[in-house]
């Protein structure tokens, strides 16, 4: 049985390219499509949270997680 975390991803188009970032672990990908552009960040993330030696996913994945506020005056 294999288990699941739930992380947040955006999305967001420059030029003729889609990037997308995993929030909580800061890796970014990109595609010619947003469907891409998420497969690929899918792929990324488990390249950064794999172990370097055993190419096995660490687990469980422990993330620190803060919400703040953000102001912006223009």
């Amino acid at each position: 049985m294999s288990e699941k975390i739930s992380l947040t991803a955006v999305v967001w188009r420059e030029g003729d390219w889609y990037v997308s970032q995993c929030v909580e672990l800061g890796v970014a990908s990109q595609g010619r499509t947003e469907r891409a552009a998420l497969r690929n960040l899918k792929q990324a993330a488990l390249l950064y949270l794999s172990d370097d030696e055993t190419g096995e996913v660490k687990w469980p994945v422990e993330l620190q997680r803060k919400v703040v506020p953000l102001s912006l005056s223009a």
